[in-house]
């Protein structure tokens, strides 16, 4: 249904970048990625892999950890710019019955990889703000799919997939590439160019510093006619 992992970045380089739509950090690197992506889309091809940050005995209400929550999002607020919603921290964190766990997320990033891969650094976007912005429960399956149509999935659609095993199973194998390649933490970037892997960056990192890394890799490949360079 996606394409290899080792595979990427045969034709042209690529761009990986490991997250979790329950990851803080991310969220607030969601922008720096986005517009990353709007300016590199025509020479890399880009993946988003969701690195299960929030499985097994780490479910759980966020009430458990809401405290933590309280001083870690100003944090990210201050380094990163972003703002977490009012829906998130007055309703979802203050009441604390939701459930915090990252399989569905990653189910629907599986489903609109398939249907729109194209978009699906958009869409990681759209589920970071889904989830600190605007307060979704991250348990419900349907509270995703208005976000899915954004990026052109039917809802209905969405939401039968969102209930086949298949889709799942290619997230928890995202999960498993992610420990593969030694992700231990959120955000993590990598490029391929050929058989060669290059780690960009660990955390988060502002949009110049980012770029800075990408553009360091490009510059060691072999000049393209075709990518405009020179005269």
């Amino acid at each position: 249904m996606t394409r290899s992992f080792s595979a990427f970045g045969q034709e042209k380089p690529a761009f990986f970048y490991f997250y979790d739509a329950l990851c803080g950090w991310c969220y607030g690197f969601s922008p720096v990625i986005h517009q990353l992506y709007q300016q590199y889309e025509s020479e890399m091809d880009f993946e988003v892999l969701s690195g299960g940050m929030i499985t097994g005995e780490r479910v759980g209400r966020i009430g458990e950890v809401a405290d933590y929550i309280k001083d870690a999002y100003r944090t990210v607020e201050q380094r990163t710019g972003v703002k977490f919603g009012q829906p998130f921290l007055e309703g979802t964190l203050a009441e604390g019955t939701a459930v915090f766990t990252s399989v569905p997320a990653a189910t629907a990033m599986a489903i609109v990889k398939e249907a729109a891969p194209e978009r699906q650094v958009e869409f990681a976007h759209l589920l970071q703000q889904a989830v600190y912005h605007d307060g979704i429960a991250p348990a419900v399956a349907e509270a995703y799919a208005p976000y899915a149509a954004k990026v052109g999935v039917h809802e209905e659609v969405f939401l039968d997939k969102m209930k086949a095993l298949p889709y799942r199973k290619l997230a928890e194998q995202e999960f498993k590439i992610t420990n593969q390649v030694g992700v231990r933490g959120f955000p993590t970037c990598f490029m391929k160019t050929g058989d060669q892997f290059h780690l960009i960056s660990t955390g988060y990192q502002p949009l110049p510093e980012l770029r800075r890394g990408v553009q360091k890799v490009l510059d060691m490949l072999p000049v393209n006619p075709n990518r405009g360079d020179g005269f």
